[in-house]
């Protein structure tokens, strides 16, 4: 990494507010450069190519984006509504993590610009939407290399008339957003919030933390139903992720060799090579570690005879992602108490899959694979029956731990927003995709259940899509039954 990058906000300084003509001259008087020369300047004006891109045509995804701001205008007439994009956090010192865009603002758009802002403008018959972005570097002033957001130093950007063409909206340079937006003809405004502090500041007169959160509801809930291309990008995420798993198992020697963190790394490969990045920090979690919902540390041992379990997903370059367990044996082979386990968790998986159609309550498949994993409790003698006592107060808990699942989309926990009566209380539609995740983690510590089940943690997640009639398993190409897993590894390991 060159050590002379400016930061990005100098004096503290917003991506709304930045000039651009003082950016490069702000920089060289705090000693962050050496002073520039007026030949180097000058040198540094002229002498390049027309890059401009006149051929583009429309990303897949815009006419989509169109369909959903026809629903978003419909839902709130008369209004404006502000939907940020969001800026770049910092990491550590000078440096930032990679950015991510609003999932609400992807929706809408299919664009994944930081410090972008969405922006519809209300009409006689609807809205009008624009885009406001960052325009490319201006080479006359030297703020493309001078910078930090400079062309030179995090590479090329679309001009806003490229943008426009591939977005199929009009653009407007994202400098101007809060300075336009406070001079607009009055009118109930909205804005999501989190993500663009700068601009709820500029803004701060006109935000009402109710209708705000409405908007976010709306948004939230606007993605509980996909459309085709979005199924999609989908099955392009679980595809990817069916081949990360293939991956791994093809290294669970190395793995052994070193830790969990071979694991993770070899996921992650396939993940920057297919698509954008993981959807959510992967769980590598061999031996009791299993018992740990989310362990993402992924430092520990990984053993054979012991269990490794594997929750993980690939993110598009669109940015849905997948969300995929295993729970493989590390030897290859599941040991007697391992497989009734497992076997106990994949019959609760199959009533919670079955219980996945169209007009059921959302609630439906949790309760299905509680029930069985209630029952198998009951009979191994870890609680005290009947089943329904236990259902009632819930004291299979202790060691199923979480919910059976969750909707999949733009975010590993989509939708996390919308109201409890359209979402957990809702009902299933055709176009919803959900993950159906049962699980039973006996701590190490657990003085409740017999020694030899503490420590091991068994789940198995699948992406299944609501059907019109039925579902249909996204990640089917993943074996689930214990003998598939066996057979599976064998082939990979050769």
């Amino acid at each position: 990494m060159a050590e002379e990058r400016a930061p990005e906000n100098p004096e503290g300084e917003t991506p709304t507010d930045r000039s651009a003509d003082a950016a490069g001259i702000k920089q060289r008087k705090n000693g962050l450069y050496p002073a520039v020369s007026d030949e180097l300047a000058e040198l540094m004006k002229s002498g390049w190519a027309d890059t401009e891109l006149r051929d583009l045509r429309p990303i897949d995804q815009a006419r989509y984006a169109a369909e959903r701001r026809a629903a978003l205008s419909a839902r709130f007439p008369g209004e404006r509504l502000v939907i940020p994009a969001g800026n770049l956090k910092t990491r550590s010192n000078d440096t930032e993590y990679s950015f991510r865009a609003s999932s609400e603002y992807v929706h809408l758009t299919g664009d994944q610009s930081e410090d972008a802002v969405l922006v519809l403008d209300p009409t006689e018959d609807g809205h009008t939407a624009t885009v406001y972005l960052l325009p490319r570097s201006n080479r006359e002033n030297g703020e493309f290399w001078l910078d930090g957001q400079g062309e030179l130093w995090v590479g090329r950007r679309h001009s806003l008339a490229e943008a426009e063409r591939l977005l199929g909206l009009p653009t407007r340079d994202v400098r101007k957003t809060a300075e336009e937006l406070t001079a607009a003809a009055p009118a109930p405004t909205r804005v999501v919030r989190g993500y663009d502090a700068a601009l709820e500041q500029a803004l701060t007169d006109v935000l009402d933390a109710e209708r705000d959160g409405e908007l976010k509801e709306f948004l939230s809930e606007l993605r509980l139903v996909k459309d085709e291309w979005e199924i999609g990008q989908l099955q392009r995420a679980v595809d990817s992720t069916v081949r990360g798993f293939e991956d791994v198992v093809k290294v669970l020697d190395k793995a052994e060799a070193t830790s969990e963190r071979y694991i993770e790394g070899t996921f992650f490969l396939r993940a920057r090579v297919e698509g954008n990045d993981v959807g959510y920090g992967s769980i590598c979690a061999a031996g009791p570690h299993a018992t740990t919902l989310h362990w993402v540390r992924n430092d520990g041992p990984v053993r054979s005879g012991d269990l490794l379990l594997l929750d993980a997903g690939v993110e598009t370059t669109t940015l849905y992602t997948a969300d995929v367990t295993r729970t493989l044996p590390v030897s290859g082979t599941y040991t007697e108490l391992q497989r009734k386990i497992y076997d106990a968790v994949y019959e609760a998986q199959e009533a919670g899959i079955a219980a996945v159609r169209p007009g059921a309550k959302y609630r439906d498949f949790h309760d299905a694979a509680q029930r069985v994993l209630a029952e198998k409790l009951v009979e191994w003698g870890i609680v005290e029956g009947p089943v329904e006592r236990v259902l009632e107060l819930g004291l299979q808990r202790r060691w199923t731990l979480h919910g059976t699942g969750h909707m999949l989309g733009l975010d590993v926990h989509d939708c996390a927003q919308a109201r409890t009566e359209t979402y957990v209380d809702g009902t299933l539609e055709p176009g919803m995709v959900l993950t159906v995740e049962p699980g039973l983690y006996f701590q190490a510590d657990d003085q409740l259940v017999p020694r030899e089940y503490r420590g091991i943690g068994v789940r198995i997640e699948d992406d299944i899509l609501v059907t019109e009639d039925g579902n249909r398993n996204l990640s089917a190409a993943l074996p689930r039954r214990a003998d598939e897993v066996e057979a599976w590894m064998r082939e990979l390991r050769g």
